[in-house]
């Protein structure tokens, strides 16, 4: 009887899955594969369907054999496909890495796996034991006087928060009743995208966006339904803000600092306010009993950063509570954040 010809040695066997230890541990692969292709335009390559990776490696300046193995790697998380045929797709989690579509976060990816980002997080284990940031041992500055002193930086920050906001803005804007008509004053209110949400839904509000002067003249204030109804100021939210508004809003400003810092920004602010006026605090609200929330990722990134934190509801009331103000409610929205509704008194 003639031997059976041997089949080709594969590997279909099911394996047991990787354990939330193993994802951990690679975890730094898989930010580093995720910048890579973000930097290479990985993603707009593939908006109008599959294509195989030596074409892509062509188009995009790359090796097709590295950046075959780096596809396979994100296709684990979904970013990507590998096709039968030995093509990619992009797949709908990747979708968003790409450029100047709705909801894209290539620049916010950028951001948050960029060096300033990357050496923070290696001086994590002195983090520990010191309390200090691991990016101010690293650089040897604080985070927001590097941004300012480093053009480059202080770019990429500001396009890949407005990024993340952009979309986050409108469910903000549709969580609260906002006036009919008043001065709503944006405090560190970066290039306005909130601002402009308030205003595109309240046709009765005028508004004032207040951050730093390099920041406020790269706005997005000018086109559409807020015409008109704006006027930009450059400052520093420690020393003064403007005066005469009738609501005030701080978003995602107070989880940038430590308590006394807080207090201070909390003061300049009162005292910019009539008594009656209200205070929107949007900041991530977390879980007083230590229920999993998705923004405890970015209180690390605090830890690593700064000097700031993500607090509870009780925190917050705490120090608007020192600062001249009475918390009414705390108010969801359907994004990361909450509104701490308060009332100067």
């Amino acid at each position: 009887m003639a031997a059976t010809p041997a089949r080709p040695a594969s590997d279909t066997a099911p394996h047991v899955p990787a354990t939330p230890l193993h994802d951990l541990m690679y975890g730094h692969l898989y930010a580093s594969a995720l910048r890579t292709v973000a930097l290479y335009g990985i993603a707009d390559l593939l908006a109008d369907g599959p294509l195989p990776a030596e074409e892509l490696a062509a188009r995009s300046g790359t090796q097709a054999g590295p950046l075959r193995r780096v596809l396979r790697l994100l296709a684990m998380r979904g970013l990507f496909r590998a096709e039968a045929d030995g093509t990619f797709s992009l797949e709908e989690g990747g979708q968003a890495l790409r450029t100047e579509v709705p909801g894209s976060r290539r620049d916010a990816v950028l951001l948050f796996t960029d060096a300033m980002y990357r050496r923070s997080a290696t001086g994590l284990e002195d983090t520990l034991r010191t309390g200090e940031p691991g990016f101010e041992a690293a650089y040897g500055t604080p985070f927001f006087a590097h941004l300012a002193g480093t053009p480059d930086a202080g770019r990429l920050f500001d396009t890949a928060i407005s990024s993340l906001t952009d979309g986050v803005n409108e469910q903000i804007a549709g969580s609260y009743p906002f006036p009919d008509s008043g001065t709503v004053v944006d405090v560190a209110g970066g290039r306005g995208g909130l601002l402009r949400a308030v205003l595109d839904r309240s046709p009765g509000l005028t508004g004032v966006l207040f951050d730093r002067p390099g920041t406020v003249t790269s706005h997005l204030l000018d086109t559409g339904e807020p015409a008109g109804r704006w006027r930009t100021e450059g400052g520093d939210l420690f020393t003064a803000v403007p005066e005469g508004g009738d609501l005030y809003l701080l978003k995602n400003i107070l989880h940038d600092w430590p308590d006394e810092d807080c207090l201070r920004i909390l003061g300049t602010v009162r005292r910019a306010m009539a008594p009656g006026t209200r205070l929107l605090v949007i900041d991530a609200v977390l879980p007083a009993d230590g229920t999993p929330h998705p923004a405890v990722p970015l209180d690390i990134v605090m830890l690593m950063v700064l000097h700031g934190r993500e607090r509870t509801a009780a925190e917050f009331e705490e120090l608007l509570s020192r600062s001249g103000f009475t918390v009414r409610r705390v108010l969801p929205t359907p994004s990361l954040t909450s509104i701490v509704e308060a009332e100067a008194v």
